[in-house]
């Protein structure tokens, strides 16, 4: 099994023809070398009454994707936290104090995401 990662059009077909063979949904993350929720939730999401279509779940799912809310953190947000992160600021104590003292509501992932980006780029 590896980390998360979406399911293909052609895991959905696979997982189709799998049901309808008689795996269970252990057997079939196996074979497909997922993990066994992510079987068990692609079902619960996208199983009808006409039971599971895999074109109809893949709709579904790349519709979910594209709805999906997309986060902006404005560029006056990233210049505070260069700002308190060259002060020696932990990505925790800039979330916090930007949120008690702003209302800016940034997860200390997003700054230590940024600072790794920021590395990568020779900064």
């Amino acid at each position: 099994m590896s980390c998360y990662t979406q399911l293909t059009q052609g895991q959905r077909y696979q997982m189709e023809a799998l049901i309808k063979a008689g795996h269970n949904q252990i057997k079939i993350a196996t074979i497909l070398s997922i993990h066994k929720s992510t079987v068990s939730r692609e079902l619960q999401r996208n199983q009808g009454l006409r039971g599971y279509r895999p074109k109809q779940a893949h709709v579904k799912a790349m519709q979910r994707r594209h709805d999906k809310p997309k986060t902006h953190i404005p560029l006056t947000t990233w210049v505070m936290v260069d700002s308190l992160v060259k002060q020696d600021w932990s990505p925790e104590q800039i979330s916090s104090r930007l949120y008690d003292e702003q209302e800016i509501s940034i997860s200390h992932e997003w700054i230590y995401n940024h600072i790794y980006k920021d590395k990568r780029q020779g900064g």
